[in-house]
C-alpha cells in the first residue's frame, strides 16, 4: 500500500499527464502543485514509485508517465469523487433527450452524441430494444455446398445476414434439418439469450467442422443484429490525441471498433461485471487492439431492457469526468 505521501504525489502527477500529455518531472510538481515537501523529496518519491512499477521513464532525461498499473491505483483507490462536469445539468440534458427523443435510436444517437461531447473521447450507446428483440425466422441458404448464408429476421421485421464459408460441403437436406432445429430451438426467443446460448451449445454433432461454422455464422449474425443500432460518436477527437497521432497506435482501435464481435465481448462483461461502472485500462482489455485505450462501461436496465454506454479514449482519460458522465447517463436512462 502506497503512502500518503506517494499518493499524493503519484495522483498529482497523473493529474498533470492527463492535462498536459507530456512526461512530469519533480520540479513541475514542485511548482505546481501544494506538495509540502521539496524537489528532493519528490524526486526521491518519484523514484520509487517508479521501482514498484506505477510509473516509468520513457528517456533518461525525460520525466515520468503513469503505468497502466499506476492509473489501475488511481482508479481504485486515489480518484476524487467529485470532477469537473457538472452531473445536474448533464443529467437534465439526457433527460429532456428522454423525454423529446420521437424514437429509441434517436435518444440513443444524442445520448452519444452528448457523452462525446462532454468526455471528448469516443462513446458507443446500444439500445435495449435491440438487444431484447426477439427472433421471428432464422433460415439457412445453401448458395454451394461449400457456402451458406444465415439469414435472421427479428419480432420487428428487421433482416440480418452473414455468409459462411465451410470447411467441407454440406447437403442441402442436412441444411435444412439445421435449419428446423435451430427454429425449433430460438424462435421467440431474444438475441441475447440466443446469442449467449450457442455460445455453450451442447448440440449433438457439434464436433462436425461445418455444423460448427454454420453454429458461429448464426453467432456472427446475432452478434451483428445486436450492435445494429449503437451509435458510436467521436472517432475523431479520439485520434486527435497525441497518443494515436500515427497509424501504427490508432490502426489497432480502428480494427477493434470495426469488429462488433469484440465489441459484443465487452459488453457481455458489463453484464455481468459487479463493476459500476466498468473499468478496463490499456493492457486489462482483453483486445489487444485497446491495449493503448481504456474503456469505461455501464449496463443501464435489467433483463430485457438492458442497454450499454461506453466510452473508449487514451488511458490518459479524465478517468473522474469519463466515470461519473457514464453513472449519470446510465441512471437516468435505466428507466427506459
Amino acid at each position: 500500500m502506497l503512502s500518503d505521501r506517494r499518493q499524493r504525489v503519484l495522483a498529482a502527477l497523473i493529474e498533470e499527464y492527463v492535462a498536459r500529455a507530456l512526461p512530469v518531472g519533480s520540479r513541475t510538481l514542485t511548482e505546481n502543485y501544494q506538495l509540502g515537501v521539496s524537489s528532493a523529496t519528490i524526486r526521491n518519491e518519484l523514484s520509487v514509485l517508479e521501482d514498484d512499477g506505477y510509473i516509468s521513464q520513457p528517456h533518461t532525461s525525460a520525466g515520468r508517465v503513469p503505468t497502466d498499473f499506476g492509473y489501475r491505483a488511481f482508479v481504485d483507490h486515489l480518484l476524487e469523487t467529485e470532477s469537473s462536469i457538472d452531473q445536474d445539468s448533464f443529467a437534465s440534458e439526457i433527460e429532456q433527450m428522454r423525454q423529446y427523443a420521437s424514437e429509441i435510436d434517436s435518444l440513443v444517437k444524442q445520448t452519444s452524441v452528448a457523452l462525446a461531447r462532454l468526455t471528448d473521447c469516443m462513446s458507443i450507446v446500444v439500445a435495449p430494444s435491440v438487444l431484447s428483440l426477439s427472433i421471428k425466422q432464422i433460415s439457412l441458404v445453401s448458395l454451394t455446398p461449400y457456402h451458406a448464408l444465415v439469414v435472421l429476421v427479428t419480432e420487428d421485421g428487421q433482416v440480418f445476414n452473414h455468409h459462411i464459408i465451410l470447411d467441407d460441403p454440406i447437403h442441402s437436406d442436412d441444411l435444412a434439418r439445421i435449419q428446423n432445429f435451430l427454429n425449433d430451438t430460438y424462435l421467440g426467443r431474444t438475441i441475447q439469450e440466443a446469442e449467449s446460448d450457442l455460445a455453450v451449445s451442447t448440440i449433438p454433432a457439434l464436433s462436425n467442422p461445418s455444423i460448427r461454422s454454420i453454429l458461429d455464422g448464426v453467432s456472427a449474425c446475432l452478434r451483428e443484429s445486436g450492435l445494429s443500432h449503437s451509435r458510436r460518436i467521436g472517432l475523431a477527437s479520439l485520434l486527435s490525441k497525441p497518443e494515436f497521432s500515427n497509424s501504427q497506435a490508432f490502426m489497432p482501435i480502428i480494427q477493434v471498433l470495426e469488429d462488433d464481435a469484440i465489441l459484443m465481448e465487452l459488453f457481455d462483461e458489463v453484464a455481468v461485471t459487479d463493476e459500476d461502472p466498468l473499468v478496463r485500462i490499456g493492457r486489462e482489455n482483453a483486445a489487444l487492439g485497446l491495449s493503448g485505450a481504456s474503456v469505461v462501461a455501464s449496463q443501464y436496465g435489467r433483463g430485457p431492457s438492458a442497454g450499454i454506454i461506453a466510452v473508449i479514449g487514451p488511458t490518459r482519460m479524465d478517468y473522474s469526468k469519463v466515470i461519473n458522465a457514464v453513472r449519470v447517463a446510465s441512471s437516468v436512462l435505466e428507466e427506459l
